[in-house]
């Protein structure tokens, strides 16, 4: 028997709820994200976008309301959040499961031509620098001329004064804010166990994270600060990449295809 529409609801909401622990001003964050995926693709009929990392489609579904007409595919490589996703958000994206980063990962992806845009949030920070750098440079290739990659994570600071003040700043808001929220990303892990109905998307997790041949992929952070990921992006072949939003470590990152 397949995921509930119900049990879909029930688990993204607590899903977004838990994520304003980590994520600074996360509205504004897609919100910012979806301007500049508007801006630069004002000239799209049917825009073609990619989101890596869309866990249960939290970003995907505000891109699709925000862009009806645009084709977006969202990948991830966690099938039980793919399946909240494809059950909560199923009009607002194509949903394909792969391992970002994984050599051929681009090719299940099923794109009919360039890419118009790339976005991710909070996701490929779990890359390893040699992955990231091969990711980006795959980005690279399949974006058309104009073509924008949008990072929105949090970027440790780079040695500076002013860099750390701001993270500081940044840490002092998140802390804040979780005043306010009553669950975190390990008890909502936690809480998905109980559940019989997420029983067998949480086994099949479990065993798409055995392959020894993925390890190289994903860490917890890398821990790359901003000025690394910037120089990985014009190594790869964008012309020019800079920040175009900021709060504490958590940054917009947009890099743009010559």
């Amino acid at each position: 028997m397949g995921l509930s529409r119900a049990a879909a609801e029930r688990w993204v909401g607590r899903w977004e709820r838990q994520q304003q622990r980590y994520a600074v001003d996360r509205e504004e964050r897609f919100t910012v994200i979806a301007d500049v995926v508007q801006h630069s693709t004002a000239d799209r009929p049917r825009p073609m976008i990619v989101d890596l990392g869309c866990g249960p489609g939290s970003l995907t579904a505000r891109l699709a309301e925000r862009m009806p007409a645009a084709e977006i595919v969202a990948v991830d490589r966690d099938p039980l959040l793919l399946a909240l996703a494809r059950t909560r958000h199923a009009a607002a994206a194509r949903y394909v499961e792969a391992v970002i980063g994984e050599p051929g990962w681009t090719d299940v992806l099923g794109l009919p031509g360039p890419l118009d845009a790339a976005v991710s949030t909070t996701a490929l920070h779990c890359l390893t620098e040699e992955s990231l750098r091969r990711t980006y440079q795959r980005l690279a290739a399949l974006l058309r001329p104009g073509g924008v990659l949008v990072n929105a994570d949090h970027f440790p600071p780079d040695d500076t004064q002013p860099a750390r003040i701001a993270a500081h700043v940044g840490a002092r808001r998140s802390e804040r804010l979780r005043a306010f929220a009553h669950e975190d990303w390990e008890s909502w892990w936690a809480a998905t166990a109980e559940d019989p109905e997420l029983a067998g998307l949480l086994a099949e997790r479990h065993q798409s994270r055995q392959p020894a041949h993925r390890q190289d992929v994903g860490v917890g952070h890398n821990g790359l600060c901003l000025s690394r990921h910037t120089a990985l992006l014009r190594q790869a072949g964008f012309a020019q990449a800079g920040p175009v939003w900021q709060f504490g470590d958590s940054h917009v990152l947009v890099a743009v295809r010559p």
